[in-house]
């Protein structure tokens, strides 16, 4: 493609949708109301999506100690995202070959039945199992809408129409942790236990999203002669699930025990599948191998892998130590996190905005990792007696960091393709993301509860006998008396046994919510070990996105292309690609 292309103004476009007229590619030229028309339906549906991520995030505690299994609740959103990264390519391939909207209204109606499924688990396995029908549809509903932005609207303008879709993550954001709190709060509401509204909220957000997106949704699609990978997606299957297995399970199975070592070879052997068959089908693969061999799109999938491990897993992390080292509830939890997303919203809104006036986006990355990488450090020096505040502040600038990376990553990689590849190219670029995400989440919070253990026992070792915990065990002052009873009961057994006591608090791993009901004094060695467990998370994070910075700054200049009546740039290091009809 030239890049020579230059975008229609606002006015020429107004009169080329008035008068039917269309692009090279037959594409209509659609005037800013209508592109507002069409955004309408998609931000329903990934209203839906984000609005359900951030209600679960903050309600998770207390759904995993109802189901009386904290440490399993790893599983609930592992399951959901490997549903969801495999779907996410297979949406891609298809809405080139059937049309973006019918996979859009596909998508939406999966999820919502994965939600009513939801309402009905009775264990952490069975929610698990319900959550993964879930990321069937939520894998569509993101990269979609992505995809379907990226055929309509121009790469200059595209960072001010997708931070349409930021502001409704950042307003989900805001209500979800709230709404999941008040719901996961109440005992029950109509008879229904209060958690179960988390998920059964979701219907009626969805009827209307299903509405809204048959109404206003207007594309024409002109049918590609496609074939779908579909031993594509079973390979890449076979290759992710016994990886993610094994690291949510390796810690109690061993790292390096016969079942480990099996997942290791049946995930490398889907690996290697992945590749073999991924070559072979050339053009018509899930992913195809080609694109990967442009710079842009490489720098960009890989710093998106880690990105990904880093954020999901401080989003994990973050709501788990308001709610068991501050003793929040999960309502305040979310509306302690709102510095956070007042971080991302403030990173996505001046980026955009700087993107869309220069054309230029690669600095935002490279800045924005820099800024993840400084925040997490800091969260390893925050403890169980850091004031909230402080904490405040890093979680401000970890949004800044990700609001920075949100849409500077995906534009680059839908400049870097022609309109053909924009479907397969945009679900790569959420692929990528969510491969990281998934791993993240899994790894950390494996890390998070192998740690949680022999921090607990460490706490105990050194805070037992001090004379506030002794005058406590002798006279607890505050907390429910039920509870102190219980736990000094159990401590002292653990003691005539021969034990330090310190396994008394093994059960906090299944269920944390006897720790907020103790005394303040017999509560602290929990308190410290869980602190001192996440300062690990947060450093090896830390880490993990030290990597996402360097592979950023392989990211090369790339100029988004002209604004009207503008010559374009000329000293890009890598040809501008402009889908064809803009």
């Amino acid at each position: 493609m030239s890049d020579t292309t230059a975008e229609p103004s606002r006015a020429a476009a107004r009169t080329a949708s008035a008068s039917g007229a269309s692009g090279p590619d037959g594409q209509p030229l659609l005037s800013h109301k209508e592109i507002i028309t069409i955004l309408i339906g998609l931000m329903m549906g990934m209203f839906l999506a984000a609005l359900d991520q951030t209600i679960v995030a903050s309600a998770m505690r207390v759904i995993a100690d109802d189901l009386k299994d904290l440490a399993g609740q790893a599983w609930v959103t592992t399951a959901y995202l490997i549903t969801s990264t495999i779907a996410t390519p297979l949406y891609g391939k298809l809405g080139d070959i059937y049309g973006r909207k019918k996979l859009f209204i596909f998508a939406i109606s999966i999820f919502t039945i994965g939600s009513m499924l939801c309402t009905l688990a009775w264990s952490i396995p069975s929610l698990a199992a319900f959550r993964a029908v879930q990321g069937i549809g939520a894998g569509g509903l993101f990269s979609l809408a992505l995809a379907i932005i990226g055929d309509i609207v121009p790469p200059r303008e595209r960072a001010k129409y997708q931070g349409y879709f930021l502001a409704v993550f950042g307003t989900s954001s805001v209500i979800g942790p709230v709404v999941g709190g008040i719901l996961s709060d109440q005992d029950s509401i109509l008879g229904i236990t209060g958690w179960r509204w988390v998920f059964l909220v979701n219907v009626p957000i969805a009827v209307a999203a299903l509405v809204v997106v048959t109404r206003t949704l207007h594309l024409r699609h002109t049918r590609l002669d496609h074939r779908v990978d579909y031993w594509g997606a079973l390979s890449l299957s076979v290759a992710l699930v016994p990886l993610l297995i094994v690291a949510e399970q390796g810690r109690e199975w061993g790292w390096g025990s016969a079942t480990s070592i099996a997942c290791y070879a049946i995930g490398l052997i889907g690996l290697v599948a992945f590749f073999v068959i991924e070559r072979s089908m050339g053009e018509e693969a899930l992913i195809p191998l080609r694109l990967f061999k442009n710079r842009t799109i490489a720098a960009a999938s890989v710093s998106s892998v880690f990105i990904g491990m880093g954020m999901f897993g401080g989003l994990a992390a973050i709501p788990l130590y308001l709610q068991i080292v501050k003793g929040s509830s999960p309502m305040e939890a979310g509306l302690q996190l709102l510095p956070m997303t007042l971080g991302i919203m403030s990173g996505s809104i001046f980026s955009g905005q700087m993107i869309s006036r220069t054309g230029r986006y690669r600095k935002f990355p490279i800045i924005g990792a820099a800024i993840l990488v400084l925040a997490l450090f800091g969260f390893h020096f925050v403890g169980a007696d850091t004031p909230l505040w402080k904490t405040m502040i890093g979680m401000f600038f970890f949004g800044i960091g990700l609001g920075f990376n949100f849409q500077p990553l995906t534009l680059a990689v839908q400049n870097a393709v022609d309109r053909r590849d924009m479907g397969v190219a945009t679900s790569s670029a959420t692929f990528t993301r969510q491969i990281g995400g998934t791993l993240g989440t899994a790894v950390f919070l494996s890390i998070l509860f192998s740690q949680a253990g022999s921090k607990i026992s460490e706490a105990f070792a050194s805070i037992a006998p001090t004379p506030a915990f002794q005058a406590a065990l002798r006279n607890p002052t505050g907390g429910d008396p039920a509870a102190n009873k219980a736990f000094i009961a159990q401590l002292q057994a653990s003691q005539q046994a021969g034990g330090s006591g310190a396994g008394a608090g093994s059960s906090a791993l299944s269920d944390s919510s006897f720790i907020n009901q103790l005394d303040p004094q017999l509560a602290r060695p929990f308190l410290v070990g869980f602190s001192d467990a996440m300062s690990v998370v947060f450093m090896v994070a830390a880490g993990v996105l030290v990597l996402a910075f360097v592979a950023s700054l392989f990211l090369p200049h790339v100029d988004l292309g002209p604004k009207p009546g503008a010559a374009p740039a000329k000293d890009d290091e890598e040809a501008v690609v402009i889908p064809a009809g803009h």
